[in-house]
């Protein structure tokens, strides 16, 4: 796997400490309200558990699984798996593992906020905002990237490498070989 990789954007230290710095952040500002963690799946898993575990306080966790056709920008997106509990009154935090152009991210937070939630906030571990063609407000953002497609901590590629413990790109002979 190793001669798969290209480039390590992001080491598993750096990762680390990101988060722990995150979920730090993210404890101080819901101190003394409820915490409910919302990602999706797959991909946002590794991040959300992680994450999780660094916010000293009560919380709770759901998923959501999303399927977008004909590419994002011009495609369709729909929820083929909903939340298991309720959000109405409670203080939701989307936890996403990258946001390139919003228009998913869009579509879950109109999906959400038709729920009554007390609150709906978004933290990414990674962004490209340059990218973006939703305007969307992240008030926590682990990385800035640059424009390459990445993989580890949860990103994929055809269900492949998410299992790697850093951010890296992929060699051009990955795609090749398709």
């Amino acid at each position: 796997m190793d001669s798969d990789i290209a480039e390590i954007l992001i080491p598993a230290a750096k990762l680390k400490a990101r988060v722990r710095s995150l979920g730090r952040r993210i404890a101080k500002d819901y101190e003394g309200r409820d915490l409910h963690l919302i990602t999706v799946m797959k991909g946002g898993l590794f991040f959300l558990t992680d994450l999780a575990r660094t916010i000293e306080r009560p919380l709770s966790l759901d998923c959501l699984g999303i399927s977008s056709y004909g590419g994002q920008a011009q495609g369709t997106v729909r929820i083929t798996k909903d939340l298991d509990d309720s959000i109405e009154g409670r203080n939701v935090l989307i936890v996403e593992d990258i946001i390139d152009t919003g228009l998913t991210l869009a579509y879950i937070r109109r999906n959400l906020l038709v729920r009554q939630p007390a609150s709906l906030t978004i933290c990414t571990l990674l962004d490209r905002p340059y990218r973006r063609i939703v305007d969307i407000d992240v008030a926590y953002v682990g990385f800035t990237i640059p424009d390459a497609f990445v993989v580890g901590y949860g990103l994929d590629w055809k269900g492949q490498y998410r299992n790697l413990p850093y951010i890296a790109t992929l060699n051009p002979e990955v795609y090749r070989r398709g």
